[in-house]
């Protein structure tokens, strides 16, 4: 077979002799495809790992969707002394309010009496049928300051720059990806917003969560704590935390 220059230039230029003459003389090739198999080695050591298995998600509880005026028992605003509540998170006239979790809107329509109309309360769920419910209310209720929200599961779908205050109320233990929401929620924060967290003492899937899980998972989400209580019902059982987004 007869080779043409440029051919017998690319073959030469590949060939074993070749490569040899390339490098430092008493290199020989063994030495060669060592360094090269120790190179792929360390490449593949640091790269990610595209198939890694995802990290085991904690446990959460199933979201209520039961009978939503449960969350009405009378004496309920002494027992989670609600009033102390919304002062520590400085809910007062003119502060715009979201309740995340918002259920039957107990919260919200208490809320939006404390800010009154110069402030706006959004009511934030993911079950349907609290929207409508708390639609239904604010309505019956005269409450023009309240919005629904039906949110996704891993973002409250907030305004952004439009929130004062935050609150959780027995609802941080059913949030699949808390960090992801907390991290969604940060851009509809104006400065120095705090965000409350009512739950209890559980392993997750009890309808509570450890205290300590949500002050971790909340400093990942880019927040730091401000303050903790335990007034919050006589058992002591429940915790009340308290964030701002951290510089």
């Amino acid at each position: 077979m007869t080779i043409r220059f440029a051919d017998k230039m690319d073959y030469e230029r590949g060939s074993p002799e070749s490569i040899r003459s390339r490098f430092p003389k008493g290199w020989n090739m063994f030495r060669v495809h060592r360094i090269l198999f120790a190179l792929v080695l360390f490449l593949v050591s640091v790269a990610p790992a595209q198939n890694a298995a995802p990290a085991e998600q904690r446990k959460t509880s199933d979201p209520y969707t039961g009978d939503l005026s449960i969350f009405e028992t009378p004496g309920r605003d002494e027992r989670l002394q609600i009033n102390r509540v919304m002062d520590l998170l400085g809910i007062s006239a003119g502060k715009n309010v979201a309740d995340i979790g918002a259920g039957s809107g107990w919260f919200t329509v208490r809320a939006a009496k404390r800010v009154g109309s110069s402030g706006f309360v959004y009511a934030v769920d993911i079950n349907p049928e609290a929207i409508k419910y708390i639609n239904d209310r604010s309505r019956k209720e005269k409450l023009p300051n309240v919005k629904a929200i039906l949110s996704k599961p891993d973002d409250a779908l907030l305004p952004e720059r439009s929130i004062d205050a935050v609150l959780m109320l027995k609802t941080y233990h059913e949030i699949a990806q808390p960090i992801v929401l907390l991290e969604k929620l940060r851009p509809a924060l104006r400065p120095d917003a705090k965000i409350g967290v009512i739950d209890r003492n559980g392993n997750g899937e009890d309808h509570g969560v450890s205290r300590d899980i949500v002050i971790q998972e909340a400093k990942e989400a880019g927040y730091k704590l401000l303050n903790q209580y335990d007034f919050v019902k006589a058992d002591k059982m429940d915790y009340f935390l308290i964030f701002t987004p951290a510089p």
